[in-house]
């Protein structure tokens, strides 16, 4: 047994597909998504609506509908794929590509990765400038030196986790999704009865009427930053739809949901999406526009750092710095793991390094947070026409009589057809978009039917119409014997032991317990404001006990995991 597993010792575990036994349930996805797509960059998201001109009506339609159909996209297109091979998209993309393929997508992922954690970066800078009392930065290039220091000092903390303690801040950042869940559903309570003074001069929101009535006044006016006519329901669907294309219909969260026991867990990204993407989007657009109305500025005048520290208080400026270092640290994590196999000769340690310093370098500049969400949606075309590559070999090729692996059949280290496929369906993309024939956000679409359309027709004539019965009897032989492997991986494995000791039930127990006295010192806030003065008093009750709680809930929290990490181990 040994000797037949002897050369899978060698080969790296991402290359060969995930075990059963390392396989995780949906609450592990529910609580992913959550943690990863409720972060700072949905106070940059909640403002862009509101400058880009949108209508209340459109937003909660728009938004919904956009962020239903995100989750469909993971839904049929992602996990099935993600499922069936339990291979993430590099792995896979070197079966049916071949090296060259490979290292061009990989640049791509450097790109892509470190523009995401430089916007982060900056998202986190601006707590920190807005605790300094350093300007806000408006321009797309930097304005003052001090905020520079600040982003420098932020980047380098960045990029020193990134190399060596990614593990700790991936642990870390599964406890911050329910203090995120808490701290976007209190915002919007706290700043309500600012709006609601301001539009109809009560502190309180009796009815739906006047919540739709304040909103539609005072945040989502359907006029944007410049008094015009702003963007309508198909813009906001697109948009939100658009935003992941890089996760999504680009595949790359092939890499997660390889690990889901069923197909049907794609349907967990819902957590990320309707409410990171529709209830945390919302809330901070009336966090912004509240903040607006307190400072008495354009919401165009904001960052992050204003919104949330008006909102939230001292708990904001916390959300700023943890959501964005958090995120910023998995994506350059990304980032140089993808220049690792572009670079082999070098660690991934030096390559994260590398990457940081350019990272570190553009998130000096505030526009790549400021643009963001045009930068995501070009960002998902560059990469829309490789899923559509891996779309075609793995559903359709089989429906249509190609051979899917023809690439690593044919033994070859070069896919002209992919590479064609791509280039094409970038030039097909970005043509669409310079002549302006549809929206950019919905660009994505038809470039990736043109990608596949092409990529099917080139594969054709390379080899993929042939039959190659002795390599696919070879691969399924090695499959077979990667289940074996597994399989005695997985008696070897240990097996876990639930943390069921006192002091554990009762750090977790006051954990929730915090998060529920700020919830319900925001209601107070909202519901039990009468007048100015009541609702000055309940506004700094919330900010000072409500950092308290935050204190509480983090010290707790992060104890319990401890605790239970160092229980599991022994």
């Amino acid at each position: 047994m040994k000797s037949d597993h002897k050369d899978l010792n060698h080969i790296e575990e991402e290359q060969l597909p995930i075990a059963k036994h390392k396989l995780k349930g949906w609450r592990h996805f529910l609580g992913l998504y959550a943690g990863e797509h409720v972060a700072a960059t949905e106070f940059v998201f909640g403002a862009t609506f509101v400058a880009l001109g949108a209508t209340m009506t459109d937003i909660l339609l728009g938004l919904l509908i956009g962020n239903i159909l995100a989750v469909l996209s993971w839904t049929l297109i992602t996990t099935p794929i993600a499922v069936e091979t339990r291979l993430s998209l590099y792995t896979y993309l070197q079966k049916i590509a071949g090296n060259s393929m490979t290292r061009l997508y990989n640049w791509a992922n450097v790109i892509i990765f470190t523009v995401i954690s430089a916007a982060m970066i900056t998202v986190s800078a601006t707590a920190v400038r807005f605790a300094l009392d350093i300007p806000a930065q408006l321009n797309w290039y930097p304005t003052n030196a001090w905020f520079v220091m600040v982003v420098l000092a932020v980047g380098i903390i960045v990029v020193l986790v990134a190399m060596y303690g990614f593990n700790a801040v991936s642990q870390f950042s599964g406890i911050c999704a329910p203090w995120l869940f808490v701290m976007f559903i209190s915002g919007p309570l706290v700043l309500m009865p600012e709006l609601a003074n301001s539009v109809i001069g009560e502190t309180s929101v009796s009815s739906w009427r006047d919540f739709m009535h304040i909103g539609s006044v005072s945040v989502w006016t359907g006029l944007d930053a410049n008094g015009e006519p702003g963007i309508g329901l198909l813009e906001v669907i697109g948009f939100s739809w658009a935003a992941n294309t890089i996760t999504h219909f680009g595949l790359i969260d092939m890499a997660l949901l390889r690990y889901a026991k069923k197909k049907s867990y794609g349907l967990c990204t819902s957590a990320g999406m309707l409410f990171g993407h529709y209830i945390a989007w919302i809330s901070a657009g009336i966090m912004g526009a509240g903040t607006a109305v307190l400072v008495k500025k354009s919401i165009t005048e904001l960052d992050p750092g204003d919104v949330a520290f008006h909102a939230l208080g001292l708990s904001g400026l916390v959300i700023v710095i943890v959501a964005g270092w958090t995120t910023a640290n998995a994506n350059l994590y990304r980032a140089g793991l993808a220049a690792q196999a572009i670079f082999s000769n070098l660690s991934r340690t030096r390559t994260t390094f590398l990457v940081g310093i350019v990272t570190v370098l553009i998130a000096c500049f505030p526009f790549v947070f400021t643009k963001l969400l045009p930068l995501l949606t070009y960002a998902g075309l560059l990469v829309v026409p490789v899923g559509a590559i891996v779309f075609a070999e793995h559903f359709l090729f089989p429906k249509i009589g190609l051979t899917r692996y023809w690439v690593t059949y044919k033994k070859l280290e070069h896919s002209s057809a992919a590479v064609i496929a791509w280039a094409l369906g970038l030039v097909f993309g970005f043509t669409l978009n310079a002549i302006n024939i549809i929206p950019f956000y919905y660009l994505f679409l038809p470039t990736w039917v043109f990608s596949i359309v092409v990529y099917i027709f080139l594969a054709k004539r390379s080899g993929a119409a042939h039959k190659y019965p002795e390599e696919e009897a070879d691969l399924a032989n090695f499959d077979k014997k990667v289940e074996r492997f597994h399989a005695e991986q997985a008696a070897n494995e240990p097996s876990f032991i639930l943390d069921k000791r006192l002091l554990t039930k009762v750090l977790t127990s006051v954990a929730w317990l915090s998060l529920g006295i700020t919830v319900v010192l925001a209601a107070n806030t909202m519901f039990y404001s009468p007048d100015v003065a009541s609702y000055e008093y309940n506004r700094t009750l919330f900010f000072n006990s409500g950092f308290a709680c935050t204190i509480i809930y983090f010290v707790c929290a992060y104890w319990a995991m401890q605790r239970k990490k160092q229980f599991s181990a022994v």
